[in-house]
């Protein structure tokens, strides 16, 4: 099913070693589920976690409430410490 225009779902590309893509290509295919649909859950439930662990309690306070900090461009790192703008 094709989303609609307006819809705010963004697209994210990450890279994972072949053997997580076989276990998460399984699961689907088993499930009958889509590979995007567990990223989705994995992602959407272990979020908190991450910002519990990474976030100062301040900004994980302000995150809960709504109110997200303005993202500066080219500040962003990946996970290798690199700004993701910096390639």
């Amino acid at each position: 099913m094709r989303s609609k225009s307006g819809n705010s779902l963004q697209v994210i590309a990450v890279r994972v070693e072949l053997a997580i893509e076989q276990r998460l290509r399984l699961l689907a295919e088993t499930t009958g589920r889509s590979q995007s649909f567990f990223l989705k859950q994995l992602i959407e439930k272990g979020i908190d976690a991450m910002e519990d662990t990474w976030l100062p309690q301040e900004v994980v306070a302000r995150v809960r409430c709504g109110d997200l900090p303005a993202q500066r461009r080219g500040t962003t790192l990946d996970l290798f410490g690199d700004s993701i703008f910096d390639r």
